[in-house]
């Protein structure tokens, strides 16, 4: 069993003793701790009613965390909000839409369906900053908490038409061309992963006018038909199918609906790399330029994109809270991160799949030619994902220094982890914020040398550890 509680958010496997896995005693106190905090912020701003908006993806959990949840937040004397099954962009939307102070989105992502997890945002729909995660932790650990009394109770409503609103506000962006993508008739393959894309994918696609639509694993019941974080090792069903060359599209994405990955009409995949990349190519289009930005793991295909048309590229620290950020200091136009993550800020600072679909569709109905050849016109680069599971002995930040202390002599950063840097090659090794591992990602021209390079690494760090611990 595991719980990892982190400034982004708590995540954890059901059951299990307390504090050990996302028990209803975990969920309990870390939703109070939230909510608490949100109280106190109101209090500061003299606005003695706190809303919060709740959503969940479709994984067998999610209705049981959420009455948790919710009767917690009620116990507060905090009104709710449930919006029930939504993806995760579709309750950031809603938290501006409802003038609510917070929300909590009840998904663990990518993570199989014995993970649930808390999301929690800020007024503005936005994943809370680090001084809020330390705070709201502060507050779980000291258990200190304050409950209304019987008359003094939170209300509870469920809200409707949340899907629908998030649909509207994408169809209403100037950048999404629904003729242009009704024109070309396109046909199109779905997976959904039995979660929440279920609802909201085909509804989008009719919306835009793509009537020949194949589902495959598009019942909301959390049933996932395979691994659910969208890579290719996951993704063989769908691949087969396009492989026939029935299809123009493969569009997948993962079970709370923030990162979409893109299928060829040959089969093969588009890279989740490369979503960002043609989204990005397509607004700075249209755009006449801009500035981007994605994380330190993410392919340097959206620099020379962004290069290209004459803008500036930014690269921030893993998290899309840290994305997010960079974005808003340097006025980027589009960014995100290499993992199918799309933040579009004219429609909100969040990575949406929904949006993301949208605008490569009219990307692509303009290019006019099939998705392959749309895949050739960018920067080839290859991408090896690497993770060691890491055992509690083991003292990340000095395995860190000292790799870092290694390459020296080459281009070394240290914002997130260790960056080292070979002219057009980089590796980036970081311990992950969610699981219990060390992530090594590499970059070169060459599947090959992106693996040595990666392997290369995992060796150093192995030598490291067992010369130290």
């Amino acid at each position: 069993m595991a719980l990892i509680t982190s400034i982004s958010g708590i995540r954890g496997t059901i059951g299990g003793p307390v504090g050990k896995g996302l028990t209803p005693i975990d969920t309990v106190k870390y939703t109070a701790a939230f909510g608490t905090y949100l109280k106190q912020q109101g209090s500061k701003s003299h606005n003695d009613k706190t809303q919060i908006v709740i959503g969940r993806d479709a994984r067998v959990s999610g209705s049981m965390v959420a009455k948790l949840v919710s009767a917690t937040l009620q116990g507060l004397g905090i009104n709710v909000l449930d919006i029930d099954l939504a993806t995760t962009p579709t309750v950031e939307l809603a938290v501006v839409d409802e003038k609510a102070q917070g929300g909590i989105i009840i998904t663990a992502s990518h993570n199989p369906g014995q993970w649930n997890a808390l999301k929690l945002l800020n007024e503005a729909g936005e994943f809370i900053s680090a001084e809020a995660g330390k705070a709201v932790l502060d507050l779980a650990e000291a258990a200190d908490f304050d409950f209304a009394t019987v008359n003094k109770l939170g209300s509870y409503q469920r809200g409707e038409g949340a899907t629908e609103k998030h649909i509207e506000a994408i169809l209403a962006l100037p950048e999404v061309d629904a003729k242009a993508i009704q024109k070309r008739n396109f046909k199109v393959a779905i997976d959904c992963i039995n979660s929440v894309g279920s609802i909201a994918v085909p509804m989008l696609l009719e919306r835009l006018g793509v009537t020949q639509v194949e589902k495959f694993y598009c019942e909301p019941n959390g049933s996932f038909a395979h691994n659910p974080e969208p890579v290719p090792e996951n993704l063989n069903h769908i691949c087969g199918k396009m492989e026939q060359g029935v299809f123009d599209l493969g569009i997948v994405v993962d079970p709370d609906v923030d990162r979409l990955v893109l299928i060829q009409e040959n089969g093969d995949p588009f890279g989740e790399e490369y979503t960002l990349v043609a989204v990005a190519d397509y607004i700075l289009g249209l755009n006449g330029g801009g500035n981007t930005v994605s994380n330190l793991s993410s392919s340097l295909a959206l620099s020379d994109v962004t290069e290209k048309h004459g803008g500036n590229y930014t690269a921030a620290a893993v998290g899309e809270v840290n994305v997010v950020k960079a974005m808003k200091e340097t006025d980027a136009i589009i960014g995100g991160e290499g993992n199918g993550g799309v933040i579009f800020p004219k429609l909100h600072y969040g990575r949406d799949a929904l949006v993301g679909i949208a605008l490569f569709l009219s990307h692509l109905a303009k290019f006019g030619k099939p998705v392959s050849q749309l895949k050739a016109k960018y920067p080839q680069y290859h991408i090896s994902k690497n993770k060691m599971e890491l055992t509690p002995d083991i003292d990340m930040t000095s395995v860190l220094t000292a790799l870092a202390e290694r390459y020296a002599n080459q281009p070394v950063n240290t914002t997130d982890g260790v960056k080292i840097s070979f002219d057009r090659e980089w590796v980036h090794l970081r311990k992950s914020n969610t699981e219990p591992i060390i992530r090594i990602i590499a970059e070169s021209n060459s599947h090959a040398t992106a693996d040595h390079l990666a392997n290369k690494l995992i060796a150093d760090i192995r030598e490291v550890i067992n010369t130290n611990f």
